[in-house]
């Protein structure tokens, strides 16, 4: 999965104009938001490593258990993503804050929520969405210093609205704006498929594939280490059925992505070409007039109101003008004006498909709720305890017309070009159980999803679905592990996961084949380096005395949204430099370079990027890394050939997200960089002499926590 990233975006769209001062809003009453909690039963216990289990009669109870729970561990992370959802963050960040908030109100993310909340998300879903919102209300009314002034009361459709604004960015949207707001050189060479993320993976292994006949499952999304959407662990369990453990976003009560008693699935993210931009052709006489089938149509249009926070109480309105033509949002640029319209627009039901994900008891009710697509992307790899494995290569697809290339910009005057609706979802590439005995994506094509025998054949899908085509090297070493082993062990399973190999077929293995032919000269530095290259195994172990070197040639000559591609030998020579001056040598030990840092712990770590075992690290003034994204929440799932559910799971840092003082605050990293994992206690029976803490919520505040 990936980051939302808008700084392209804040080049265009903030600008401050003629504004007005205007104070903080009040807070509500407390006490209202306090007596509200009394409507609910839930229970929470938390285990020896701090992670919730939450639980009570009905959805609702659970729901808002896991909003105060969440609050506890994340309230700050919280707060911003629902102010993110709700236009508000330039209240809280100031100006940089702007942009998201233009875009919400561009995007129509209130108001599709507003007109869809009550007429397509049933009762039982609302239900949830308001009683997490309510447990995130009762902390805060609890802890009122935590709070800024706009932020309460939280409410359902709050919460249903980041799940809209939340989604298209997952395939790229924001690449795709960015892309259209670039000078004009960049501008005419638009793709509409967003830059694939750092990477995910996940992999599925069935009972004929398997040396002890179980169904395994791996659940492998690289995010960013902390923020919006860091990963969270819990475990919830409600007297109506609604039992998972798993993956979870600030500000999304629903599990993500992990396992129920029956079934789990992975997410990684996928990049097929989802959107379309448009050029139109503007009224000289009327700017506010584009072409369309011959006339002239005026566009609807909006103020975009953005208070943004100065210092102390005082803060400013900013009005920007909104656009809209008959595609979409409307983009006025110094080299032309565009519109784009894109999967996931107008849609509100994405709560109601991760509900129905939850709770579903087999692969027909999984199943069921794939074909809502209110998703508009994202790759699932599923297992279940009856032996069925699967891949999705999910997208809302549009329904566009053949024969035309939709990665490039489209004329705007063709109300013929303006796609409606989806194809349906039994067009969505998939496979289900092969006869390879595995699945798996590593942010790679689905056209090499299994084993050759059962492969997706590109000639059966249209080309307007714009499916990816490229492989990583992850994708490459899962076939080159998992793949290659007939009779996977439980340990051999793990071994793969941990893998951190790159594969001959990289392109880091290109690079370096690519510069250990270039003549050094007289160049003493460089022949060590290549020398250095031609003798590594290609493993980023923390021993390694070419990872160093290796890792930081590759990742300067990989592409990067801030920067055009860098000849292999311009960045062998760039990380030549850096080792030189920061460790005296340009052969430090991988660990010397390679960190992972969380309060008082800084520790050596395995992996690098694209590697299976992921690790993407921050550059550091002293010259190391300090890892930031990648492997973050693992989970390992199994079900025996009885059925039998059992799962292991590791956090890269541990329950507590933003508490230094906690004892969880860092007490999963040791066995995180050891590559170890802990039970996932998911029955009430498992739990069972493993509570730290067992409270309904506010008792913890009575004794004075």
């Amino acid at each position: 999965m990936r980051v939302l990233r808008l700084g392209a975006v804040a080049l265009a769209v903030l600008a401050l104009g003629s504004a007005t001062a205007a104070a903080a809003q009040e807070a509500p009453a407390h006490a209202a938001l306090i007596a509200k909690a009394a409507q609910y039963h839930a229970r929470i216990q938390r285990d020896r490593f701090g992670v919730p289990h939450i639980s009570g009669p009905t959805d609702p109870d659970v729901a808002f258990g896991f909003g105060f729970a969440q609050s506890e561990d994340d309230f700050a992370t919280l707060q911003q993503a629902a102010l993110t959802a709700r236009g508000e963050l330039a209240s809280v960040e100031g100006p940089k804050g702007a942009v998201t908030d233009y875009l919400v109100r561009l995007l129509k993310v209130h108001d599709t929520v507003a007109r869809q909340y009550e007429t397509v998300l049933p009762a039982e879903t609302r239900a949830v969405l308001e009683a997490y919102a309510d447990g995130i209300n009762y902390y805060a009314a609890l802890h009122p210093d935590k709070v800024t002034g706009i932020l309460l009361p939280l409410t359902g459709q709050d919460v249903a609205e980041g799940f809209v604004f939340r989604t298209p960015f997952f395939y790229g949207l924001d690449h795709v704006i960015g892309r259209i707001l670039a000078p004009t050189a960049k501008a005419n060479q638009v793709a509409m498929t967003g830059a694939l993320p750092i990477g995910s993976n996940g992999i599925a292994v069935a009972a004929s594939k398997s040396a002890d006949g179980a169904t395994r499952l791996l659940v492998n999304s690289h995010q960013p280490y902390t923020g919006p959407v860091a990963w969270y662990e819990a475990v919830l369990d409600s007297g109506q059925g609604w039992h998972v453990a798993g993956g979870f976003f600030p500000g999304a009560p629903f599990m993500l992505h992990g396992h129920n008693a029956h079934l789990g699935w992975a997410n990684t993210v996928n990049a097929p070409n989802l959107s379309t931009v448009y050029r139109l052709e503007i009224n000289p006489a009327n700017a506010d007039q584009y072409r369309l089938d011959g006339q002239w149509k005026t566009f609807e249009k909006g103020d975009a109101a953005i208070r943004v926070k100065l210092w102390g109480p005082l803060s400013w309105t900013v009005h920007r003008p909104l656009l809209w033509s008959e595609h979409g949002p409307v983009f006025r640029t110094d080299h032309g004006v565009f519109a784009v319209r894109y999967a996931g627009m107008g849609e509100a039901r994405q709560p109601l498909q991760y509900q129905r994900l939850d709770k579903a008891a087999n692969r027909e009710e999984w199943l069921a709720a794939m074909r809502l697509q209110a998703l508009p992307s994202i790759n699932y790899i599923y297992a279940d305890q009856q032996g069925n494995i699967g891949y999705v290569y999910n997208g809302q697809f549009p329904a566009r017309a053949e024969g035309r290339d939709w990665k490039e910009i489209q004329p705007g005057d063709r109300s013929d070009l303006i796609w409606h609706g989806y194809l349906p979802f039994d067009r969505v590439p998939q496979i289900w159980n092969p006869r390879s005995g595995y699945v798996f994506n590593s942010n790679n094509t689905p056209f090499e999803a299994t084993g050759a025998e059962d492969a997706l054949k590109p000639a059966d899908f249209s080309p307007t679905m714009g499916i990816q085509t490229d492989m990583t090297n992850r994708a490459y070493r899962a076939q080159e592990t998992f793949g290659a082993d007939p009779a996977i062990t439980a340990e051999a399973f793990r071994a793969y996961k941990f893998d951190i190999a790159y594969s001959a077929r990289s392109d880091i293995a290109r690079e370096i084949a690519e510069v250990v032919k270039v003549d050094p000269g007289a160049d003493k530095d460089l022949a060590a380096a290549q020398a250095l290259l031609k003798g590594w195994d290609r493993r980023a172990d923390v021993a390694s005395r070419a990872a160093a070197l290796a890792v930081l040639m590759g990742t300067e000559a990989a592409h990067s949204d801030s920067h055009p591609d860098v000849p292999p030998i311009d960045a062998l020579h760039h990380a030549i430099t850096t080792l030189k001056t920061h460790f005296g040598r340009i052969d430090p030990a991988w660990g010397q370079v390679n960190r992972i840092r969380r309060g008082s712990v800084d520790l050596p770590i395995d992996g690098g990027p694209d590697t299976y075992r992921a690790v993407y690290g921050a550059p550091q003034p002293d010259g190391t890394l300090t890892a930031q994204a990648g492997d973050t929440f693992i989970m390992f799932v199994a079900w025996d050939k009885t059925g039998a559910l059992s799962s292991q799971s590791i956090h890269q840092f541990g329950s507590a997200t933003l508490d230094p003082r906690s004892p969880h605050y860092a007490d999963q990293t040791p066995l995180f960089v050891a590559m170890k994992t802990k039970p996932v206690l998911f029955t009430a029976a498992e739990l069972a002499g493993n509570v730290e803490a067992d409270y309904h919520p506010g008792d913890r505040e009575k004794a004075g926590r």
